[in-house]
């Protein structure tokens, strides 16, 4: 039988030769799946419904990840 760490280093060197794409499908897979509290579940996806009707109903506007990520640069800049 394979022991663990062979098989854990079987699974990185697998995980390794996929695409970016893939390999941040599995990362968010992976995190998921740590994410046991099923309260702190509900209320994220309570938090997604609410963001989504926003979208929808026009109340927000979507903001482009690099804008997105350009203002969280600017407020923990020091």
């Amino acid at each position: 039988m394979v022991d663990r760490l062979t098989m854990l280093e079987s699974l990185e060197a697998q995980a390794m030769s996929l695409t970016e794409a893939e390999r941040s499908h599995l990362l968010e897979r992976l995190v998921a799946s740590l994410d046991v509290d099923p309260q702190t579940e509900r209320e994220w996806d309570q938090l997604a419904e609410q963001r989504e009707a926003e979208l929808t109903a026009g109340q927000v506007r979507a903001v482009p990840v690099d804008e997105a990520l350009a203002r969280l640069r600017e407020r923990s800049a020091p």
